[in-house]
């Protein structure tokens, strides 16, 4: 490809000639040092893909001058690095990549050159359904079930993981898209056809955005957009403004990620993000683990941006280590994020980027708190739980009241489990089931949710929060 930046390329390690990387340090721009880190991402994309035909050397001046062109709804092309499906959506485009080199065959063609021209990533993890349950054997049960329920679609995915170059298939059991995303699929930096680039994606779900908490630019899409990636096509999207929400303070000890996303949810609701790009700074963030972080970045779209992304610090690569990353990728994607200024030191005030806006939150002001599951901008302090409950009990019907007369309060209704009988009113706290991508990305909020329990039919949040400091 005749790209106008082949001359910034570079090799990352002299002893490794072919082993290059675009290095945009050496654009000579000062503006460049200027972009939020998230842009910075774009950038990369623009100038590694410029061909002058999908992607243009203006495009790559329109993203430069991100200052000015932010305001100014200019779209530019991005080509992510990768692709991640889940089942619902992800078996669809299989079958389209089947029926495309169906036709290419009876068209005398060689079907076998169909293939995904951008890596994707398939996640079975929506087809299991809940038959068995209070027994230690509920979960084999279930999956033995969902095999038998979906052997003919299963067949056809195996077949597809083995016949499609650039497509991997992770099979049922493996645990949730997301999850499997951050734990084991991100890369982080791509050492691909002898290049180093940034890690980034577009996914089939809204929650995709679980990702940016580890430093990997992405968002959820729709089918149609993910396949037309696969396919090569860039997404034309409009360059984004970026609103920077700096961290600083300490938190509580007994204060969860769930308390401070719910903090951050109702400030960015109240400040207005949607269709921008959220991105975090400020030394608040290098006290927050990347399953924290990645919870925070999971309810993006419930606070409405595009993306809430957290550049790579040294918090990312512990935990790239942690999850059984090998130490050569440590290696270079430390040196390649380092060279190219995408590296981040949230105590170093003097990488703080520009941004379009800065909002802030002071970490020791969160409280614990309880919010939706609908309405997560209802955020009540535990505090306030008890007259907030009781004032809503009586409340007329709607959003937040359910008229219940006076009298009605206090009825007990009895329960059996297990052969014993036990008595449930309004207030009782049940636990049936976790199924949400946002609790499910954090041991600590895991263990803090199967703790909390009714005690004489009363919410013992203080008693999970001592058990949970305990096992900590």
């Amino acid at each position: 490809m005749n790209n106008p930046f082949n001359h910034i390329v570079e090799p990352l390690d002299p002893k490794e000639p072919k082993q290059q990387f675009f290095n945009l340090s050496k654009l000579g721009d000062p503006r460049y040092d200027r972009l939020p880190f998230s842009i910075r991402v774009l950038l990369e994309s623009a100038v590694r893909n410029c061909d002058e035909f999908l992607v243009k050397r203006s495009d790559v001046e329109s993203i430069l001058n991100w200052k000015q062109t932010q305001t100014q709804t200019v779209e530019v092309p991005f080509r992510p690095a990768r692709v991640i499906l889940q089942d619902f959506t992800g078996v669809p485009a299989v079958v389209d990549f089947a029926a495309m080199r169906d036709a290419v065959m009876k068209l005398g063609g060689d079907p076998e050159k169909i293939n995904p021209v951008c890596p994707a990533d398939l996640v079975i993890d929506h087809s299991i359904q809940v038959d068995y349950n209070r027994k230690s054997d509920s979960l084999q049960k279930n999956q033995d079930l969902e095999f038998d329920r979906n052997k003919e679609r299963f067949q056809f995915l195996k077949w597809g993981s083995k016949v499609f170059r650039n497509m991997r298939i992770i099979p049922p059991g493996s645990g949730i898209v997301h999850q499997v995303n951050l734990e084991y699929l991100a890369r982080v930096v791509f050492n691909h056809d002898g290049y180093f680039y940034p890690d980034s994606l577009v996914g089939t779900d809204s929650h995709t955005t679980m990702i940016d908490g580890l430093g990997v630019l992405g968002w959820g899409v729709g089918g149609i957009e993910a396949e037309a990636v696969m396919l090569g096509q860039p997404i034309s999207m409009v360059l984004p403004e970026v609103v920077g929400y700096r961290l600083h303070g300490t938190p509580d000890k007994f204060i969860t990620s769930t308390d401070i996303v719910l903090t951050v949810t109702k400030h960015l609701r109240q400040v207005g993000v949607v269709g921008k790009f959220v991105e975090f700074f400020g030394p608040g963030v290098a006290q927050l683990s990347i399953a924290d972080r990645a919870t925070i970045a999971n309810m993006c779209p419930e606070y409405g941006a595009t993306a809430a992304f957290f550049p790579v610090d040294n918090v990312s690569i512990q935990y790239l280590e942690q999850t059984g990353r090998e130490a050569d990728k440590l290696t270079y994607i430390t040196k390649y994020l380092k060279a190219v200024a995408m590296f981040r030191d949230y105590n170093d005030p003097s990488q703080d980027p520009d941004f379009t806006q800065v909002v802030e939150l002071d970490l020791s002001t969160v409280v614990p708190c309880c919010s939706g599951p609908k309405r997560p901008q209802d955020r009540i302090p535990v505090s306030d739980m008890k007259t907030d409950f009781e004032t809503c009990l009586g409340a007329k019907q709607g959003f937040k009241g359910f008229n219940v007369p006076p009298e009605h309060h206090h009825t007990v209704v009895p329960f059996q489990f297990n052969e014993k009988e036990y008595m449930l009113s309004h207030g009782s706290v049940v636990i049936a089931a976790i199924t949400s991508c946002t609790n499910t990305s954090n041991p600590s909020v895991m263990l803090g949710t199967m703790i909390c329990m009714p005690v004489n039919n009363h919410f013992s949040f203080p008693l999970a929060l001592k058990l949970l400091d305990m096992a900590a």
